[in-house]
Parts: C-alpha cells; sequence; structure tokens
C-alpha cells in the first residue's frame, strides 16, 4: 500500500505514523480521536498507524505532546521481512524508485521495536540503510546531526509487521532520528543516575530548535543530586552551579567547573551581577512551587537565556487533566517573560514532559 502524503484530497483520509510513549498507552485511544482517527492499527512498540482526515491536528492539536513522533506514510510495505528472499535488495530499490526525485536531505532507518532484545531487526534496519546510501546520489547530511531540521528527510522503520517510510522534517517530525529517540548506554560505570540520559537526549532535542550552548556557559541546576545531569553538563565543557540539599555523588568531586551549593532551592540567592545562561529543573514535587524557583531566578539569566524544565504529572489517567496543568505552568511561565518554544516526552521521562523555554526580555 502507497500513499503519498502530499497528494492527499480533502476528502481522502491521510495515513500518519505516530508515536505514542507507552507510559501514556491509557490514554492512547483518546489523544488518537484528538488526531481525527478514522482506523487505527497498533505497530511496534509503541507505534499507530492511522488515517485521518485532520493531519495537521498531529502536529497543532492539544494532544500533540502525547505523541513523541509522527511521520506521515507516503509508503507502507506490510510484510514478513524475515521470511522474505532479497528483502533488503527489493526495498531499497522500491525507496529509490518513490523518494529519489524528491531529494531527501538524508536517509535514517530504525526499529520498529527498538527495545526488542531480538537484534535482528537493528542488523536489518543497519544493512538496509546501507543499500539505500549506496543507490541515492550523494546526501546533504550522512548523521543526525547534520541534519537541517527544517529540511525533508526520508524516514523508515521496519519491524516484523513491515517497512514503513515518510518524508518530513526532523522538526515537523519531533525528533532528529527515525523514531525521535537518542538511546543512550547506562551500563557505564561512570554512569550516575538515569537523569544523566534525560538531560543528555535533551541538549541534542534541542539541536531542532536552536543551536547547542557555546562550551564555558553557565547552568545553575535546581535540585542537582546525586548529580547525572551535572555530570553530562560538565563533560560538554559547560560550567554548572549545582543547588541542593543532599550532596552529590563523590565522583564529582574535584571536577573542573563544577561549584555546589548545600542549600534548599528555595532560600538559595546568587550573588549581585552573577548571569546565568541557562537553568535547569528536574525537581521533585508540585510543579508549580519548581516553576516558581525558576521564575525567580530567570531574573539572573540572561537574555535567549534557556530554561530546561521537567514538568511532573501525577498519574496520567486523563487527557484533560495534564493539559490543564500543562498550560497552567506555560502561563505561569510566561508572565515572567519565559516563552515556550518546544516540549517533548524524553526516552527517560516517565509521566513528565521536559519543556524548553527562552528568557525574551527583562
Amino acid at each position: 500500500m502507497t500513499i503519498a502524503a502530499s497528494n492527499q484530497t480533502e476528502s481522502s483520509p491521510s495515513a500518519w505514523l505516530v508515536r505514542i510513549p507507552e507510559i501514556f498507552e491509557g490514554i492512547a485511544d483518546a489523544v488518537l480521536k484528538r488526531f481525527g482517527a478514522e482506523t487505527s492499527t497498533r505497530l511496534g512498540h509503541d507505534y499507530y498507524l492511522i488515517k485521518t482526515l485532520t493531519p495537521q491536528a498531529i502536529q497543532q492539536s492539544e494532544a500533540a505532546k502525547f505523541a513523541r513522533w509522527n511521520l506521515p506514510m507516503d509508503h507502507t510495505w506490510p510484510c514478513n521481512a524475515q521470511k522474505m528472499e532479497g528483502f533488503i535488495e527489493k526495498a531499497a530499490q522500491t525507496l529509490l524508485k518513490k523518494f529519489g526525485e524528491r531529494k531527501p536531505q538524508a536517509i535514517f532507518i530504525g526499529q520498529l521495536n527498538p527495545n526488542s532484545p531480538d537484534k535482528y531487526y537493528k542488523s536489518l534496519a543497519s544493512n538496509l540503510r546501507g543499500r539505500v546510501l549506496q543507490l541515492f546520489p550523494k546526501l546533504n547530511a550522512s548523521t543526525v546531526e547534520e541534519q537541517d531540521p527544517a529540511a525533508e528527510t526520508l524516514f523508515c522503520l521496519v519491524g516484523r509487521e513491515g517497512l514503513f517510510c515518510g518524508m518530513q522534517s526532523p522538526r515537523a517530525s519531533n525528533g532528529l532520528y527515525a523514531g525521535g529517540s537518542k538511546y543512550i548506554d547506562q551500563d557505564s560505570p561512570d554512569t550516575i543516575s538515569r537523569a544523566g540520559a534525560k538531560i543528555a537526549e535533551a541538549l541534542h532535542y534541542l539541536l531542532l530548535h536552536r543551536a547547542p550552548l557555546a562550551a564555558g556557559c553557565h547552568w545553575v541546576e535546581l535540585g542537582a543530586c546525586p548529580g547525572g545531569m551535572t555530570s553530562e553538563l560538565l563533560a560538554r565543557g559547560q560550567r554548572v552551579t549545582a543547588i541542593d540539599r543532599a550532596p552529590l555523588d563523590k565522583r564529582l568531586d574535584g571536577r573542573p567547573g563544577l561549584k555546589f551549593v548545600h542549600a534548599d532551592v528555595a532560600t538559595f540567592e546568587p550573588k549581585d551581577g552573577t548571569m546565568y545562561d541557562a537553568i535547569l529543573s528536574d525537581l521533585n514535587g508540585p510543579p508549580e512551587e519548581s516553576i516558581s524557583h525558576v521564575i525567580r531566578l530567570a531574573h539572573f539569566l540572561k537574555p535567549r537565556g534557556l530554561v530546561i524544565f521537567t514538568l511532573k504529572l501525577p498519574r496520567v489517567e486523563t487527557l484533560e487533566l495534564p493539559c490543564a496543568l500543562f498550560n497552567k505552568i506555560v502561563q505561569m511561565a510566561a508572565k515572567a517573560n519565559l516563552r515556550l518554544f518546544a516540549q517533548t516526552h524524553l526516552t527517560y521521562n516517565r509521566h513528565e514532559f521536559t519543556l524548553f523555554l527562552e528568557k525574551v526580555r527583562d
């Protein structure tokens, strides 16, 4: 089945692949309804193949925040690749025929079920991309970081359900990878906590919307213990003032660029003249309280200064309550001249969103 999204008429539904994280599975039907899904088929780990007359709702509706990634389905091939002779060559030739003239800036192929212990489809995705790159003329971007966020990339996902492909910009898809996730290895003995993977992925996601902060930028991190995020920032050449009532992991002792303030965030007061390039908050507790600490310290944030804020949600059982809380936090931030410019659900988020805000004026 092939459906070219660009050629759809108002009366013909568009086929779309949306990724709703497993943590939101209980409200998936409500989210898909907001997307105008007329039909839906579950694929892989947390993907849904839908047909909708209102594809714009996937990126613009209030429910869009629950879809980590999305892609128009320009080509779908339901099949069992594992039992098909010559699948890679057949698929590669088909992709060249269907997408060669559209000149994608890059081609990335991933798995529908990236967490599967079966390595077959990981190998298949890699081998298929290798063959496709041999057939296509030279592309503008060979790595995910080289992509222009606003230019179209050919993304494909493969699994036991078949091959699913489409072209869209990384920014519109809400991710630089096929599937939208950057997976972080947490098996290293140097890993301090799961939070380190969250900030690593957040900084990668940020490339969709603005240039990375230069080395030597000064962050203030609220509730830094045990130091997973702190460690990741330091490893990227950033300076960090880490605030917490509990001590940091001993492995951070003496790290260049680190200043630890053993204090309650609520009582922390920067010295006169201090200015930060970014604020990082992964605080637990009521989100209204957490954003109030960010707002107070935003007075010490430089113009266009960055805020990365983890919005902790109560257990998500309905669509309406988390949306209402999200809107409340965004409005509180806006009154303090902190403009929301992006939000997502990261691989290592649970009942929470990661918000990206920017200081627009004093």
